[in-house]
């Protein structure tokens, strides 16, 4: 499989450890400064994400927490890493969610929010969180649906437990690469507006830093539309094949 920008991943089972690290060095390079990189590592060994680690990746994404637990244990020495939480969020998953991850991106409506506010007062955190937003009919993904997030923001401006530090936007899979820019350029346009009409401000849980577009496939689109933040998988790491 080859990208958009010509680079094809580096196979994860068999390509030499140099070899990827280099590619991986080569992906990063290519990506603008002040837009991070995050490293999807979704049935990723923990040997692999050291090795992404040591090209200087230090925003890693899973899934699913069950797969994430023993291979932050295993990467625990790692003390700069941020972890980020980019899987549907099941309601009892949602304390341990916090206890381990950084940053939750998948936030997609009111009941999931404050239910996150209320087991992080519980805890004493304040975790990073992203909404997820569904700015097209997707019945295979999550994301809160535009009218009912406007209607949802002043609610959340009370959740004085969570810092809501962005939107993070997907795409239909069945869309064009044209029709997948002007999402990425709608969705910039929301952070925007959020960002002018609910401001960060003392006591808000506001915080808009971050516009979360693009995968390994769409990437160059995201970049184009100002997106802050890149999730890449399989671009770094080759197609893996899911597990069971």
């Amino acid at each position: 499989m080859v990208h958009s920008d010509g680079l094809s991943p580096v196979p994860l089972l068999t390509a030499d450890a140099s070899q990827r690290l280099q590619h991986i060095r080569q992906i990063c390079q290519g990506i603008p400064p002040g837009v991070r990189v995050m490293a999807v590592t979704k049935t990723v060994p923990a040997d692999q994400v050291r090795l992404a680690y040591g090209a200087g990746i230090r925003d890693f994404g899973e899934n699913r927490i069950q797969e994430a637990l023993p291979k932050q244990e295993e990467l625990q020495d790692l003390k700069d890493v941020t972890w980020h939480f980019i899987g549907r969020l099941q309601s009892n998953k949602v304390r341990k969610a916090i206890e381990q991850f950084d940053w939750i991106h998948t936030v997609d409506s009111l009941k999931l929010a404050e239910r996150l506010h209320r087991i992080a007062q519980e805890l004493g955190r304040s975790p990073q969180v992203s909404l997820q937003v569904k700015l097209r009919p997707d019945d295979t993904k999550g994301g809160w649906p535009l009218p009912d997030l406007v209607q949802a923001l002043p609610q959340l401006q009370h959740y004085d437990h969570l810092r809501i530090g962005g939107i993070m936007v997907i795409p239909p899979r069945a869309l064009s690469p044209g029709e997948t820019l002007t999402l990425f350029q709608e969705a910039h346009r929301l952070f925007q507006d959020l960002q002018r009409d609910f401001p960060p401000a003392a006591g808000s849980p506001f915080q808009w830093q971050h516009l979360s577009l693009g995968m390994s496939n769409d990437y160059p689109l995201a970049l184009e539309s100002g997106t802050t933040l890149v999730r890449l998988g399989s671009l770094l790491f080759g197609d893996r094949r899911p597990q069971a």
